[in-house]
């Protein structure tokens, strides 16, 4: 039996972008120490949230070939004021970012905190 697939296992899914990666999960666990990371190689991507199951995630990084989406599960419910967020799922949005330097945007500083914080309410915790 295998050993749980880990962030590294993402990166190694897309190694061009390893910085962005790395910045994304730093970021994340400034904003929540006690974060559950869970790495989804199905899914090409790493979750983050209060527990293993995706209804416990409140964000995921999803590489391409071109850039990284840094997404919120519940993306339809967070404000939104500078219009950062894309994609027209019912719940799901994203940010596409390219270079590390991009999650020192304060708006996208906001959104991980309005979705953390969308979580840690619907889960009552």
């Amino acid at each position: 039996m295998g050993s749980a697939p880990t962030f590294d296992d993402i990166v190694a899914l897309a190694p061009q972008h390893r910085a962005v990666l790395l910045a994304v999960r730093a970021r994340v666990g400034q904003e929540h120490p006690d974060v559950v990371e869970v790495a989804r190689p199905g899914y090409r991507a790493v979750s983050w949230g209060f527990g293993a199951k995706m209804t416990e995630a409140y964000a995921y990084a999803l590489p391409y070939r071109d850039h990284v989406n840094l997404g919120f599960y519940q993306g339809t419910s967070l404000p939104d004021p500078a219009a950062r967020l894309k994609g027209t799922g019912k719940a799901m949005r994203h940010i596409p970012l390219s270079d590390p330097a991009d999650l020192d945007d304060p708006a996208v500083l906001t959104l991980i905190r309005a979705a953390r914080d969308e979580r840690r309410i619907a889960l009552n915790l």
